[in-house]
Parts: structure tokens; C-alpha cells; sequence
């Protein structure tokens, strides 16, 4: 998983040539000083808490495909993947400088949306940073990791509900997951960024929709590597296990990885889904449902 380095002094956000964000989709430090929008440096640790599901070096369960075949084609779930693809891409065109001032513009800062910050010295609204900040990442592994499985999972829990209403549980998935990630830390200047709050409110849905569906999945056995059909109760059960667990030891560290955005996603999706799905869609994977 992604851990946040401690800086002293000064950072800079640099995707393209940081080690650290190969590690874990991070930044290296550097002690030159950076200016955000409205020409005021960073004073201080600038840090950023990456929210993501899974991370392909520190997981031992590594989803790839379901088998759990849809009726309609996923446009949303690609979209989303297209939108957040191309937003990393542009990532990756900025400089050191512009690329700290871009994410300090759209990241979500506890203290600024909890105090309901404007946008002050050039910031975009403290509001809109909940939804802009679900669509930035903090180096490739972060941005695929989130895409995969919102690719596996995503299309399943779209083809439940319809497109419309897939966005808006998306969305309200990605907002209870920032206020859950805020309230463990109100005065925190940290910027959070990554989509792994709005992925883990479908992982929550789709645990209750398709428990039983089997997911393809790569299992390292110390030098071996073989890949199972386990049931997605165990998947996505073993991967809430493991963002409790860390959420209780890493508890009032700071910094790291957004740990009570993953659960208060999932959370979130397993409330939500019962209003959203349509009424023919059981829940634990029974019957077959209808198609319009």
C-alpha cells in the first residue's frame, strides 16, 4: 500500500521521475519551494494521503476478471475509467511545479472543506474538491490499481441500477467516503486525492448484490504464482479486513494512506444499494433478474 514520506521542508509532487511513486504513488521530496495558484509558497510538511484500493506489491489477493457475466453494456464504468485515464495522463505533462499547484487546487483538504474554505488565493471551492479530487492519482500503480477494480466490479453494480443512477451512486459513494476520511482529522492540511473511496462504495455493493459470483484471482505462494476462482465474500472480505486492521494501527499517525475513506465507502455502498438497485434485483445473488 501507499505510504506518505514525512517531509521537512518543502515537496514536490513529480509523477514522471519519483521512485516513490512506483513504490506506493507518492512523491519524492525536493527542497525547492513551491507556489501554488495565487503566488503563496508552501509553508511547513506538505504531505499528500492517497486513497486506493489495493496496492499490487504489498496485497496477497489480486483480483483480475469475474465471472459474472452483464445484459448491458458498462458506458459509465468506462467513462469513468476513461475520464480518470485522461486526467492522469494530464498529470503527466506538468511540471514539478505546476503539477504541486494542480493538486493543490483540486485535492481534498480536510480543514478547508470542513470549514467550508472558498476558493481563496486562486484554490478551487472546498465543496468541489470532493468531486475533483476522485479523479487524480498519484502515479500509475494508484491509477490502475483503482481502474481495475472498477472495471471488475463496477460494470456488475452499473448493470443492477442503470447508468443514471450508477452515477449518482458513484458520486455520493466518493462524498461519504471524503467526510468519513475528514471527520478522523478535521484540522488536517493534508491533501487527499485518488478514487478509491468512490470504488469502494461499488465493492460494498457488490458484496451484497453477488457474494457468491467467482473472481478470477492471482494468488503469489511464496516463489509461485497460480491464480483461483475464489467467491467475492472472500475477496472483498479479506480486502475490508485489511483496510480495518490498518485503519486501527496506523490510527492517529497521520499521513498514509486514506484508510477510513476506503471503509467509510464501502460502508456507503452497502447502505445505498438497496435504494438504488432496481426492485428486480435480489440481493445475495439469487434469482435471475429481468431486463427492460
Amino acid at each position: 500500500m501507499c505510504r506518505v514520506r514525512h517531509i521537512t521542508g518543502e515537496s514536490r509532487i513529480a509523477p514522471r521521475t519519483s521512485r516513490a511513486l512506483r513504490d506506493c504513488g507518492m512523491s519524492r521530496c525536493s527542497r525547492e519551494t513551491p507556489t501554488p495558484a495565487g503566488g503563496a509558497p508552501l509553508d511547513g510538511a506538505v504531505r499528500a494521503v492517497v486513497g486506493r484500493t489495493e496496492s499490487f506489491r504489498r496485497e496477497y489477493l489480486i483480483p483480475i476478471k469475474d465471472i459474472n457475466p452483464t445484459r448491458r453494456f458498462p458506458a459509465v464504468t468506462l467513462a469513468l475509467i476513461g475520464m480518470n485515464s485522461a486526467v492522469f495522463l494530464y498529470q503527466l505533462t506538468l511540471g514539478p511545479l505546476a503539477h504541486e499547484s494542480f493538486l493543490h487546487s483540486y485535492a481534498l483538504v480536510p480543514a478547508r472543506l470542513l470549514s467550508g474554505g472558498g476558493p481563496a488565493d486562486g484554490l478551487f471551492p472546498a465543496g468541489a474538491t470532493v468531486m475533483t479530487s476522485l479523479f487524480l492519482h498519484g502515479g500509475f500503480l494508484h491509477v490502475t490499481g483503482n481502474m481495475l477494480y472498477l472495471w471488475i466490479f463496477g460494470n456488475n453494480v452499473e448493470d443492477s441500477m442503470g447508468p443514471a443512477r450508477f452515477i449518482l451512486f458513484y458520486f455520493l459513494c466518493g462524498t461519504l467516503a471524503a467526510f468519513s476520511h475528514a471527520f478522523t482529522d478535521a484540522s488536517s492540511m493534508i491533501p487527499m486525492i485518488g478514487a478509491s473511496g468512490a470504488v469502494s462504495g461499488v465493492l460494498g455493493a457488490y458484496l451484497l448484490l453477488f457474494p457468491r459470483a467467482r473472481v478470477l484471482t492471482v494468488v503469489p505462494l511464496v516463489f509461485l504464482i497460480r491464480t483461483v476462482e475464489i467467491p467475492a465474500m472472500f475477496v472483498l472480505g479479506f480486502w475490508f479486513l485489511f483496510q480495518f486492521l490498518n485503519a486501527l494501527v496506523t490510527s492517529g499517525q497521520g499521513g498514509g494512506i486514506a484508510w477510513y475513506a476506503h471503509l467509510g465507502g464501502f460502508a456507503a455502498g452497502m447502505m445505498l444499494i438497496g435504494i438504488f438497485k432496481r426492485k428486480d434485483v435480489p440481493f445475495w445473488g439469487g434469482r435471475r433478474y429481468r431486463y427492460p
